[in-house]
C-alpha cells in the first residue's frame, strides 16, 4: 500500500549488531588503560547515547522539546524495581561484559571467542525452560555448523590458555545467551531498558577502578572509547534490543555467531593481515548456520 513502509528485518538488525560488536577486539588495543576502565567508559557512552536516542525519537513529532518528552522517555523508578525481567536483562547483560574483559587477561581471546559462544546452547535451555519455546532441527544443526567452524578457524589458539580464564569465558557464554531470554520475558517497557541499565551497572563498576588505576587520557583512546560507546555498544544494543523483540533467542544467537567472521575482517582492513585458509572455511561454515537457522523464517513453535 501507498505510505506503507516494511518493517526492518529482524534477523538483518542482529547481523549489523554482530558487525559493529566484532570491532571491540580492534579498538580495545587502541586504548591503554586498565579493560574495567574501558569497559566502564564505553559502557558509561553508550548509555548516553542511547538516553538521548529515545529522547530525540520521544520528541521528534514535537515542533520543540519539552520536559515532559524527557520524563516519558525513562520508565518510572518504581516501575523500573518491579520489573524483574529488565534487571535479570541487566545482569545476565552486564555479566557478559565483565566476564568478556576479564577471561581476556587470563586465557587467549581465540579461546575466549570460542567458549562465549556457547550461547546458542544456552539460549536453547533457558528458552524451552523460561519461555517454552522448542528450537525446531534445523537450529541444532546450526549449532553443530557453528562450533565446527568456529573450532576450524580458531584451533590453533585452543591449545593455549588457562582453566581459570577458559571457565570466565565460559560464564560469559552463559550470561549472554541468557539475555535475549530476559529480555522476551519483558511484557511491558522497551528492551532496551534492560541494556541501558546493564551499561549503568558497567560504568558504576568501572568508576570503581578508576580511583586505583587512573587512566592517562590522550586523543586516540578517547577516540576509541567514543566510537566503542556510541557504535559498538550503543547502535549494537539498539539493534539487538529490535531484533530480540521480534524473533526467537536462539535465532538471535545463532546470527551473533557472525562476529568471529568479521572480528579478522576489521583486522585485514586495518593491517592487511590476510586471514589463513582454515579462517575462509570456518566462516563459510557459520554463514551456512546462519543461513539454515533462517529457513523457514518461523524457527520455533510454541509448545502446549
Amino acid at each position: 500500500m501507498k505510505g506503507s513502509a516494511r518493517p526492518f528485518p529482524p534477523g538483518a538488525a542482529i547481523a549489523l549488531c554482530a558487525m559493529l560488536a566484532s570491532s571491540s577486539g580492534l579498538f580495545i588495543r587502541l586504548i591503554p588503560w586498565h579493560p574495567f576502565i574501558i569497559a566502564g567508559g564505553r559502557s558509561a557512552i553508550a548509555a548516553v547515547f542511547m538516553i538521548s536516542l529515545r529522547l530525540f525519537m520521544r520528541s521528534k513529532k514535537r515542533a520543540a522539546f519539552r520536559l515532559e518528552g524527557a520524563k516519558a522517555a525513562f520508565p518510572a523508578v518504581l516501575d523500573i524495581l518491579k520489573n524483574v525481567p529488565v534487571w535479570l536483562t541487566a545482569v545476565s547483560y552486564c555479566g557478559t561484559m565483565a566476564f568478556f574483559v576479564t577471561a581476556n587477561k587470563y586465557t587467549s581471546s581465540a579461546n575466549v571467542i570460542v567458549l562465549q559462544y556457547s550461547a546458542p546452547v544456552w539460549s536453547a535451555l533457558f528458552s524451552a525452560w523460561l519461555l517454552r519455546e522448542k528450537p525446531k532441527a534445523g537450529c541444532w544443526a546450526s549449532l553443530c555448523l557453528i562450533f565446527a567452524g568456529l573450532y576450524i578457524m580458531l584451533k590453533d589458539g585452543l591449545a593455549s590458555g588457562s582453566l581459570f580464564g577458559d571457565a570466565l569465558a565460559l560464564l560469559s557464554g552463559l550470561f549472554f545467551g541468557a539475555s535475549p531470554v530476559f529480555m522476551r520475558m519483558q511484557k511491558k517497557g522497551s528492551a532496551q531498558d534492560g541494556v541501558i541499565t546493564a551499561h549503568f551497572l558497567t560504568a558504576a563498576a568501572g568508576a570503581v577502578f578508576v580511583l586505583f588505576y587512573p587512566p592517562q587520557a590522550d586523543i586516540k583512546a578517547v577516540s576509541a572509547v567514543l566510537f566503542l560507546g556510541v557504535f559498538q555498544l550503543g547502535v549494537s544494543g539498539v539493534l539487538f534490543a529490535y531484533g530480540v523483540k521480534r524473533t526467537d533467542a536462539v535465532t538471535v544467537m545463532l546470527i551473533s555467531a557472525l562476529e568471529p567472521i568479521f572480528n579478522p575482517l576489521w583486522v585485514f582492513l586495518a593491517s592487511g593481515e590476510v586471514p589463513a585458509a582454515s579462517a575462509f572455511a570456518g566462516g563459510a561454515l557459520i554463514l551456512a548456520a546462519v543461513f539454515i537457522a533462517n529457513i523457514p523464517a518461523k524457527a520455533v513453535k510454541r509448545t502446549r
